[in-house]
């Protein structure tokens, strides 16, 4: 691989003009189709084969035109202090608001309080809802307009007004954090380079990758039925990833200029070793992303080959484009330790090569730290592993959930109006369960409804039960249930289990099946759903990748210190996300409003995405170091080595990362603002503890057996040459790499 890729770099240097062409001809054809695509639907947590997706489908059977998937709405109204909902003013005020929202092109149904029992105890709150004929994100503009105006005139006559539901959700808002991190990589590029032009390498490879990546999945979110959220996921990972192994080229190309190599071999070696790292670090960030599949969630499937297409296009970007703006560069990228200007010239235009008579050079403070590292290996492994622990302990508190109007912002008026029906009405009343009786296999089909509804009434729980309405053809009916504790809580989820387990004894006397839906009993089953898929896809993703490894590195052990690795620091990190988001340590710094169950796709995303970039780092930390080990050196020496070559790139592609990350925890939806945390705070473990500390303690301790491979299993496993053993040779032999085609086996 090495030569090919050794052969590809020296190509896309030369021909400069024909890669960059192609790069920007691709970016623009997605910008101009994400430019004329519609707009992206609505995210779905719909999962097929569930009960709460069964009725959901029934309903849509049995009741045909009622728009089962349109947006609804919740116009929320109180009455000043001292006055009621019923006095004649305020009866007036909602008559006419009613009036108007009724008027509406994309309305189906507008509900009055009073003649839908929608006014509370103390006559203080009353609600008129609203349901549409299309889903939230496909309502027009005027449509939304219309709602908040109807809305803001009733708040005219003295009314408290506020709108819930799902007819005012909007696209997702990152803030100007994701700008905030984007210059924090660009200072760390600078620090680490000490050129502008270097620095800025990375920065415009990333983003032309993201550009294409984004606008791609902008183009065909309509067709796709993409979430609103996929773009944004793909933009968090493609930026990061696109950053970090543009770096890792760039540093290699100024390594290879301070050994007095040409520019053009220089950068054919750059993408030769350094990409042949590249090229594997994105495979398992491929694998652990499209793994996601095998959740069977369409939404999670979607944003899984999403974001790996454009990890994909990263990866491409720095084998080819990265080269050819090398070749652009010229000289204003210096050799690695060369001194100058930010422009990488001295004044006057002075060459920055390093000095050819230049003394031994001061161990840096990779190469300082890793002999610490060598040295005391069982203290650093043992401090390592009991901080990481220490740090998952809450995730024994682990409490799984999906967010709804109680975890927004109680700046917005979604979350003001959940707030005033929770006063007003009890807090099960944001989110009531849909009951569905299937009788049409049932004699008598209004007796099996009645049964139903009185076996509900006799359950723990439970705040009222709507008399069952049947459809036109009499065999299918619905009965709404109010629970008396919150959409989130653990007793909401025990009332759904309850009236599912009663369904079965409903079944063996009358024949109709009892199925629960709605928006909670959807939530419930999607986090049982995620439950269940964990561990065979930790086992799938987790395997995959160990074989990978085992191609990369030769070793048996080496891969399985990895593995076991990536499982502390992704505890640790969600540890970390349940104190801040179920715990509210530190919410008010994250700008967490309101505490709760961590979002249920949280887990076996983190698994996913953490393990693929924590992978990266063992993948260019550790080929330097078995690199150097098949080159003669000691096991301890060879720790030493990678981290006098790599430690400095690993940890500036670490904080950049993170950076990237945590610029996330601006958005205004909590599931990217969770995400954004959850990758940032793993990321700091996963480098800065597992790999930079754990990583060469366990290397030390264990000496020659960590390279250790049956001797059958070696010549069995294909050689990647991922160090660049084949170039290396071409040169001890003193013929050009570019027409050696042997490989060597190391």
């Amino acid at each position: 691989m090495a030569t090919f890729l050794y052969k590809l770099g020296r190509l896309a240097f030369r021909r400069r003009h024909f890669v960059a062409l192609i790069w920007v001809a691709l970016l623009t054809l997605a910008g101009v189709g994400a430019a004329s695509a519609p707009p992206a639907g609505s995210t779905s947590f719909s999962i097929p084969g569930t009960e709460a997706q069964k009725a959901f489908d029934l309903l849509e059977q049995r009741f045909p035109g009622q728009s089962a998937d349109g947006a609804t709405a919740r116009v929320v109204f109180k009455a000043p202090s001292g006055e009621k909902m019923t006095d004649a003013g305020n009866k007036a005020t909602v008559k006419k608001t009613v009036d108007e929202l009724a008027d509406g092109s994309e309305v189906a149904s507008v509900a009055d309080p009073y003649t839908g029992n929608a006014v509370s105890k103390d006559g203080t709150i009353a609600y008129a809802s609203v349901r549409y004929d299309v889903s939230g994100m496909e309502l027009e503009e005027s449509t939304k307009h219309a709602l908040e105006d109807a809305a803001e005139q009733a708040r005219e006559s003295g009314l408290t007004v506020e709108v819930g539901g799902d007819a005012l959700q909007a696209v997702p808002e990152t803030g100007a954090t994701e700008i905030i991190g984007i210059a924090v990589a660009a200072v760390v590029l600078v620090i680490t380079f000490g050129s502008l032009v270097a620095a800025g390498l990375p920065l415009l490879t990333a983003l032309i990758g993201v550009g294409i990546g984004v606008s791609s999945i902008t183009a065909l979110a309509s067709a796709l039925e993409l979430g609103s959220t996929t773009s944004i996921l793909a933009m968090m990972i493609g930026l990061a990833v696109g950053i970090d192994y543009a770096l890792f080229i760039v540093s290699r190309y100024r390594a290879e200029l301070a050994e007095g190599r040409e520019r053009e071999d220089a950068a054919g070696r750059a993408v030769g070793t350094a990409g042949s790292a590249v090229v594997f670090a994105g495979l398992t960030v491929v694998i652990a992303l499209v793994g996601l599949a095998v959740v069977n969630i369409p939404m999670l499937t979607k944003m899984g080959i999403a974001a790996a297409g454009t990890v994909a296009i990263a990866v491409l970007i720095a084998l080819t484009m990265i080269p050819a703006l090398l070749g652009y560069a010229g000289r204003r990228v210096k050799p690695a330790g060369a001194k100058g200007g930010l422009l990488g010239r001295r004044r006057g235009g002075e060459k920055t090569e390093p000095k050819k008579d230049a003394g031994p050079a001061k161990a840096n403070l990779g190469t300082r730290w890793a002999s610490f590292v060598v040295r005391r290996p069982l203290a650093v492994l043992l401090l390592g592993v009991i901080g990481l622990g220490a740090a998952a302990i809450p995730a024994s508190d682990l409490e799984l959930g999906l967010p709804d109007d109680g975890s927004q912002p109680t700046s917005t008026t979604q979350r003001r109006a959940y707030d005033l029906l929770s006063d007003g009405f009890g807090p099960g009343f944001n989110g009531p369960l849909v009951v569905v009786v299937d009788a049409k296999g049932s004699d008598a089909p209004k007796d099996a409804f009645t049964q139903v509804s009185d076996e509900i009434k006799g359950l723990d729980g439970v705040v009222a039960v709507t008399p069952p309405a049947p459809n036109k053809g009499g065999d299918t009916a619905t009965i709404s249930v109010i629970p008396d504790s919150k959409p989130s809580s653990v007793q909401t989820e025990d009332l759904v289990h309850a009236i599912r387990d009663a369904g079965g004894d409903i079944k063996a006397d009358t024949g109709a099946e009892t199925l629960v839906t709605g928006s909670t009993a959807m939530n419930i089953d999607v986090s049982e759903k995620l439950n269940d898929a964990l561990l065979p896809y930790l086992v799938l993703v987790v395997g995959l990748a160990f074989l990978l490894l085992i191609v990369v590195f030769r070793s048996i052990l080496v891969p399985l210190k990895a593995a076991l690795g990536f499982l502390l620091s992704v505890m640790a990190a969600l540890g970390a996300v349940v104190a801040v988001f179920q715990w509210g340590w530190l919410s008010g710094l994250m700008g967490v409003e309101e505490t709760g169950p961590v979002m249920s796709m949280m887990p076996i995303f983190m698994v996913g995405v953490v393990f693929g970039l924590a992978m990266d780092y063992e993948v260019f930390l550790v080929t330097r170091m078995r690199e150097a080990y098949v080159h003669g050196e000691k096991p301890g020496q060879a720790v030493v080595t990678g981290f006098k070559h790599g430690a400095r790139v690993v940890t500036a592609a670490a904080v950049i990362m993170m950076a990237v990350f945590a610029g996330f925890i601006g958005s205004s939806e909590s599931m990217v603002k969770m995400i954004g945390f959850g990758l940032a705070i793993a990321v700091f473990f996963d480098a800065f503890v597992v790999r930079m500390a754990l990583v060469p303690a366990v290397l030390a301790l264990l000496g020659k057996k960590a390279w250790w491979l049956p001797k059958w299993l070696d010549r069995a496993l294909p050689n990647v040459d991922v160090e660049g053993e084949g170039l290396r040779t071409a040169d001890e032999r003193g013929s050009d790499p570019d027409e050696d085609r042997e490989l060597v086996r190391t």
